[in-house]
């Protein structure tokens, strides 16, 4: 299977604390693969590195054939990787649909005299408009398009936030915990509309998820498993199902607490 995205000997170093220690792993075209671990085993630092917020200590990322490691984070994006974060982003004070409208590359300016120049700028904008409303129906919303960001529900953010990122035409889509918080049904459909979406649109999807239980029921492809900031194992939900190491590194977490910082 030809990689979208390719991850080798990563390591991230702050200060003193290695966060992720040569961690190397690959993400198939058309291939839904989850990324999980205990709390801060590295799983969101990795995401910050191949997105580009971070530059990693070692290593490199490769995405679409192409050496990312020293790409800014917009450069990443144009080559067609969109990511999401852990806590939304949400622009508050504009609708859903206007979130939606904000992300897709290579837009014209809304300045009537650069319109002018580029007579195609009002069929671009309605088919960006289309698009947007077409993303809210795959995700079962479309009744919000007009609600303000800020009057949705956790659930519902994290939603909004998901169309967001497929707004922004990506080939790999990196989701960094989208149903944290979120209530069951919510999160089942959540999961559902993307296992869709990578069936019907042949997207690759990365999403780091920290419950292992849930994320073992939910269609993903294969299970990329963090431990301590290095790669515990790698396989089908049923190969991590039935790996000892990766039931005793959730037991042995059973007791943290605390939120994911990493």
């Amino acid at each position: 299977m030809k990689s979208v995205l390719k991850v080798e000997g990563l390591r991230m170093e702050f200060g003193g604390l290695v966060a992720v220690n040569d961690v190397s792993f690959d993400v198939g075209v058309g291939e839904f693969v989850g990324l999980i671990g205990p709390n801060g085993c590295g799983k969101s630092t990795t995401f910050n590195c191949i997105s580009g917020l971070l530059d990693q200590t070692a290593g490199s990322v490769e995405v679409f054939g192409m050496d990312a490691s020293e790409m800014r984070p917009d450069q990443i994006q144009q080559l067609g990787v969109t990511r999401t974060f852990q806590h939304t982003r949400l622009w508050r004070q504009m609708t859903v649909i206007e979130n939606l409208l904000v992300p897709p590359r290579r837009q014209f300016s809304p300045n009537p005299f650069l319109a002018f120049l580029q007579p195609n700028s009002r069929p671009a904008e309605q088919e960006r408009l289309s698009n947007a409303y077409a993303v809210l129906d795959q995700l079962e919303v479309p009744h919000m398009a007009e609600n303000l960001t800020s009057e949705l529900s956790g659930g519902q953010s994290k939603l909004v936030d998901i169309g967001r990122s497929m707004m922004g035409d990506p080939a790999l889509l990196l989701l960094d915990e989208p149903v944290a918080g979120v209530a069951g049904p919510l999160a089942l459909k959540i999961f559902n509309n993307l296992r869709k979406t990578v069936d019907e649109t042949g997207i690759s999807v990365l999403i780091i998820e920290h419950n292992m239980d849930f994320i073992l029921r939910q269609g993903v492809d294969r299970i990329i498993v963090m431990k301590e900031g290095e790669v515990l194992m790698q396989g089908t939900p049923d190969e991590v199902r039935g790996n000892r190491a990766v039931i005793e590194a959730y037991l042995g977490a059973a007791g943290d607490s605390g939120g994911e910082e990493e």
